[in-house]
């Protein structure tokens, strides 16, 4: 499956269909239509008919079109993914499956995404994108990563995966007493080790507190530096921060290309790793370079979204 971008994932509530239009232009690099927490239970079967006639009238331009289904355990969930696909199958990108405990449970929405596509002749696949919001779900993590091709990202859910594990914390899901180091930092580091597994993006959770930028750019910076790519907005203020913290900076590019010419020169010579204003350069750092360049080409590229 081709790598996509994902630094900023918007979410937008699908009963709320005022916000889409605008929403699609804020250069999210993805913007999902929640059908689930987002959308009150009285609005569940009206938000899918809003979620329909935005995939197939709306000009999304770069941005990548997503819906988050109800989850698996409800009565909305079969009819989310059957509606939508048959619908407007052709015009969506992504699904994100909340709530994830088992890959049998992101097997399920394969099977059932593979039946739909070769039913409606769609060419292109529906790729998933998977939530960690529960106890389960984290324990099994590496499983649920690597069940199926479509899955492209799994995405840390602190919401609900703090009522999961019962965790005494505010309407932000910070903790409510004095706690030594990141809180979430357990969770969030056995998501990013099992999407490294797989190959596939992490994608950090949301910040309600849309007010405090200073601390939405603090906790996208601390999953950055774990490895992951991209981030929940909730907020369009949060779309721009996410956008640049997950962005490599000019000083992390122009290092890369300082290593990578070194690298290459000392290669040429018949010389094999090289010091580099007095810091050693080898295969490894070459890795790093190069890893940091293709998402420098990836950020460039004319398609990010899809």
């Amino acid at each position: 499956m081709t790598k996509l971008l994902r630094r900023s994932e918007l979410a937008l509530p699908a009963c709320n269909d005022h916000m889409f239009a605008k929403a699609v232009t804020l250069g999210a690099d993805l913007v999902f239509l929640d059908l689930e927490d987002a959308t009150p239970v009285s609005l569940k079967e009206g938000s899918r008919e809003k979620a329909i006639t935005a995939l197939n009238e709306l000009d999304w331009g770069r941005t990548a079109r997503a819906i988050r289904i109800n989850g698996l355990d409800t009565e909305w969930c079969h009819d989310d993914i059957i509606e939508v696909v048959t619908r407007a199958g052709r015009n969506l990108d992504t699904i994100v499956v909340p709530k994830a405990k088992t890959a049998r449970d992101v097997w399920w929405v394969d099977v059932l995404l593979t039946q739909l596509e070769l039913k409606l002749g769609l060419e292109r696949q529906i790729r998933l994108e998977v939530l960690i919001e529960e106890v389960e779900g984290l324990a099994n993590a590496e499983a649920i990563a690597t069940a199926s091709p479509r899955v492209d990202a799994i995405i840390f859910g602190v919401g609900d995966f703090s009522l999961s594990q019962g965790a005494r914390v505010d309407t932000n899901f910070e903790p409510l007493g004095d706690y030594p180091g990141d809180f979430w930092h357990y969770a969030r580091a056995k998501v990013i080790v099992a999407a490294r597994i797989a190959g596939i993006d992490a994608i950090d959770a949301p910040f309600p507190d849309y007010g405090n930028t200073e601390g939405y750019e603090r906790d996208a910076k601390r999953a950055a530096l774990l490895g992951y790519t991209g981030k929940w907005a909730i907020h369009p203020v949060q779309v721009p921060i996410a956008n640049a913290v997950y962005s490599p900076t000019p000083e992390e590019v122009a290092l890369a290309e300082r290593n990578m010419k070194a690298y290459r020169e000392a290669e040429a010579a018949g010389r094999g790793a090289v010091g580099v204003g007095g810091v050693l350069v080898d295969a490894a750092h070459v890795k790093m370079a190069e890893q940091v360049l293709a998402r420098v080409a990836l950020i460039e590229g004319a398609e990010p979204g899809r």
